[in-house]
This record gives C-alpha cells, structure tokens and sequence, in this order.
C-alpha cells in the first residue's frame, strides 16, 4: 500500500488486526490455492507486496523452505514483524513511489493493495520488473462497483442500514483516491504489461461469520469518518453493530478478482 494522508484504513489502528485476520479466513484458500497452481516449491524467491499481516507471509515461507527468501513489504510493518525470521525478510518500502527490493522473483503478489495506491500503473510496473524470466505475477483485488452492497438480500430496515453504512463507505474510499471498478481490469492490466497467459477468476462470499468480523472491525474502524461525512449518526451505527453481532444478517463483501500471468 502506498502511505497517503487520505488512506482510510490506517493499519496503525487495532481494529486493523482484526481485519487482517477476517481476510485470512475469507481469502487465504482462494489465494492459496492459486500459488499452488505456480508450482511453488524449496528454493522459490517470493514477492508480498503489502503484507498487512502474517497468514500469507507465514505460509510462503513454509513453501519455500530455509533455502527459498520471502520479501515481504508494506508501508506500515507492525502487524508483520512477529514473521521476520529466515527465510521472510520484513521491509518498510511503497509499491507506488520506490523501486521493488531486488528483482529475479518466482513470484509476486499482492492482495487487496493496489486498489488504494494512488499510483497503480507505476505499482504495476515495478511488481512485473522484479520477477524473473518466466516468474508468476498474482494480483488480487476488490471490484466494490461490480457488487456495491453489504446485504445482495436487502429485505428489511437492518439491511437497509447496513447498505447506506457500505455505500457511505463506498463513497469514502472513492474520495481517497480508491478505484472501486479496479479489479475488472488486471487481466487487461496485466496483458498490457507483457504478460503471457493471463487468467483470472473471482471468489464472491455472500455470508460466513468472518464476513460479520470483517464488517464490525471496518465500520468501528471508520466511525468517526462517517459521521463526520453525514453518512450515519452513533446511534446509526450503534444499531447497525449491534445487527451484524446478532448474527441474523446475511453480509456479503465485494468480489475479490484474481488475476494473474507469466512473465
């Protein structure tokens, strides 16, 4: 992610942890069963750009084995720091304004990241420099304008709620610079930066208990910006909380677009 004083979801915030940990439940399998795909192996160089948080970077690390090396990178290190031991290496460094750290990767990901770096294209092209000849670039990011709605079942005033919560959200990210159609386009994206057999599928969670985790840690993440924006009042979002923690609402996210290709 790319440091900016609009970003909205400061990971120096403990409500980021919880965050971190609702997408290792909801998307670590999909993820997961991608870089399986690519063969990785002992002795693989691996790339995570913003790492957030440890599930990902702990995982590589197994694959690659003590003789493999794990870059893991993010704007803000705090939450990944507990998995710097060999092989991961933790760097404070911005996709967006800095040159990769090295080049001559297996593989580079990055999950949910480029969607908030202002300057995508630049982000993009330092991803594709690092990897080596042959070397696997996987991208994954949210496409909020393809699904904008918190509750797809909108069939009473809890759902109603909770869906101006999220098109207030919406509106926040997008004011921050976010691209909220952004995920659509990386098998384009990643054609037009030269690599060879681009794929891509979506994975869409429509209800799970991690979606409710996922929800309750953003909204008390962003409180005071909603209210501030005139989105909800407290007793607005107080409801709202209390309706994702009775567990009786149906809360999806958007979809999560995978996409990645060969150098």
């Amino acid at each position: 992610m790319t440091q900016t004083d609009g970003y909205l979801l400061d990971n120096r915030q403990t409500e980021a942890g919880q965050r971190f940990d609702a997408f290792a439940t909801l998307f670590d399998p999909t993820t997961f069963r991608h870089i399986e795909r690519f063969g990785i192996g002992s002795g693989w160089r691996c790339w995570e750009v913003g790492a957030g948080g440890t599930s990902v970077v702990s995982w590589l690390a197994k694959k690659v084995g003590p003789t493999g090396r794990v870059v893991a990178t993010d704007i803000d290190t705090s939450w990944a720091a507990s998995a710097a031991r060999p092989p991961v290496e933790i760097r404070v460094h911005d996709v967006g304004a800095e040159e990769p750290p090295g080049e001559g990767f297996d593989l580079v990901h990055a999950r949910l990241v480029l969607v908030h770096v202002p300057d995508r294209e630049r982000a993009l092209r330092s991803m594709v420099k690092a990897l080596r000849p042959g070397g696997r670039l996987l991208v994954e990011d949210a496409d909020p304008a393809l699904q904008p709605l918190l509750c797809p079942d909108e069939h009473g005033p809890e759902q109603q709620l909770a869906n101006r919560l999220r098109h207030g959200f919406r509106k926040l990210l997008a004011e921050r610079g976010a691209d909220l159609s952004y995920g659509r386009k990386l098998p384009r994206l990643l054609r037009e930066a030269g690599l060879r057999e681009v794929e891509a599928d979506a994975y869409f969670p429509v209800t799970s208990t991690a979606c409710a985790d996922l929800e309750s840690a953003t909204v008390r993440q962003i409180r005071g910006q909603l209210v501030t924006a005139g989105v909800a009042t407290n007793e607005d979002i107080d409801r709202h909380l209390a309706n994702v923690a009775s567990g009786s609402m149906d809360l999806a996210t958007a979809p999560m677009i995978s996409a990645w290709g060969r150098k």
